[in-house]
């Protein structure tokens, strides 16, 4: 037998279920909805539905919106929820799995707009001399555009500076105002050394907004233990709160009181019904919620991260390398055997949770596996990437996932 065939015997995923009944997480799995016949290896684009969700949004349009119309926006004995305060409560959900205090997070309006308010604050608290945003070549596109438009409010007096990953450290020098860096490339899956890089821009005077859209939720962030200045990141990709959940923004509490909220809206008032014709910041960072909270989907989102109130993140972090290890080592005799390159580090400190690999047909690849049920996505020109969520997916899971990619290919004649 040789090493492709005793990978994919019977005994291997025997061995890999056995690993699974010792999994200290196996039991979130039954806190998601998970379509039969679907291995959906997507949840670092849009999270798995959470049961406890359809009921959370049946109550609010029922009984708080049906029920007691206007008078849910603020607590009293007949409320079922306090609308006004569901952004804070919110927040105080995300802050553990960032590493934050409560009063540093503030959620709603998009990652985008969370960016924009981010940059403006940092480019306004950066020396006027420091002319030079530096990011990542490979970015993500929304970061790369609000800087950009941002830039162009400003008059152009910024160069937004993209360099490969291996060259941001020796390019934080004493021009840079601030670093806008994703700690996990949405690519490739590589993950970047938040602390380090914090610290050494820091050493050199320079701000940091970090983007947590790949991080949060997927394994443990500590961004108070880093020092961190600013960080921005989604809810609808590891935190599960559903396709276009408001995204979070943290403002080291340090900042609070030098970072303006140039998007000054009457949620971030200290007193939004005293109607006042000039902006008090509310305490914390509160102060950038900006306009109505979405109840819809913030309950959608509040609902959601209920599933984390049990989970040791730790775990949580070795539940996903345990998955991505076991999908590379799984792949690896299809990579001698057909044009997939990986382009995931192996090294567990620089992976965040995906895998993906160059394949130069990518995108019809990708479209193939979709209709057998393998749920992956495709990135432009030539990346599969497979999303690993410890809290929904087993080992076996991988199993069956790459017994699906071993297909795909073999129906596809590459060898």
């Amino acid at each position: 037998m040789t090493v492709f065939d005793r990978l994919f015997a019977d005994s291997g995923l025997s061995q890999l279920q056995e690993k699974d009944a010792r999994d200290p997480l196996a039991h979130k799995r039954a806190e998601f909805k998970l379509p039969e016949g679907v291995i959906y290896l997507d949840g670092n684009s849009l999270g798995a539905l959470p049961l406890s969700v359809p009921a959370r949004l049946a109550r609010v349009a029922e009984e708080e919106w049906g029920g007691q119309l206007i008078r849910s926006w603020t607590a009293n004995a007949e409320a079922a929820q306090d609308w006004m305060n569901l952004p804070d409560r919110v927040a105080a959900r995300i802050a553990p799995l960032i590493g934050a205090q409560p009063q540093e997070v503030a959620v709603g309006d998009s990652t985008s707009v969370n960016l924009f308010k981010l940059l403006a604050a940092a480019l306004h608290m950066a020396a006027p001399e420091r002319r030079i945003i530096l990011t990542d070549a490979d970015n993500f596109p929304t970061d790369l555009y609000m800087a950009q438009g941002l830039n162009a409010l400003l008059g152009g007096r910024y160069e937004l500076r993209r360099v490969p990953g291996a060259e941001l450290e020796a390019n934080l020098t004493d021009e840079v105002a601030l670093t806008l860096l994703t700690e996990v490339d949405y690519r490739t899956g590589r993950k970047l050394d938040l602390a380090g890089l914090t610290a050494k821009a820091q050493q050199r005077g320079i701000l940091t907004i970090w983007d947590l859209a790949h991080s949060a939720g997927a394994f443990p962030v500590d961004l108070k233990g880093a020092g961190a200045d600013f960080a921005v990141g989604c809810g609808y990709k590891y935190l599960n709160g559903g396709p276009g959940a408001p995204s979070f923004l943290f403002v080291a509490e340090r900042h609070h009181g030098s970072a303006p909220a140039f998007l000054s809206g009457w949620m971030g008032h200290a007193d939004p019904f005293e109607m006042a014709r000039d902006f008090t910041p509310a305490p914390g960072a509160r102060r950038y919620v900006v306009g109505t909270p979405t109840v819809l989907s913030l309950s959608a989102l509040d609902a959601a991260l209920e599933v984390f109130a049990d989970v040791d993140m730790g775990q949580l972090r070795a539940k996903s390398l345990s998955l991505t290890d076991t999908f590379i080592e799984l792949m690896e005799p299809l990579t001698a055997r057909y044009p997939l390159k990986l382009v995931t580090p192996r090294n567990h400190a620089e992976r965040g949770s995906q895998v993906s690999y160059q394949h130069p047909q990518a995108q019809q690849v990708m479209h193939k596996l979709i209709e057998r049920g393998v749920l992956g996505d495709f990135r432009t020109p030539d990346i599969l990437r497979f999303g690993f969520t410890p809290l929904y997916h087993s080992h076996a899971d991988v199993w069956r996932a790459v017994q699906g990619i071993k297909t795909v290919l073999e129906e596809g004649g590459e060898a």
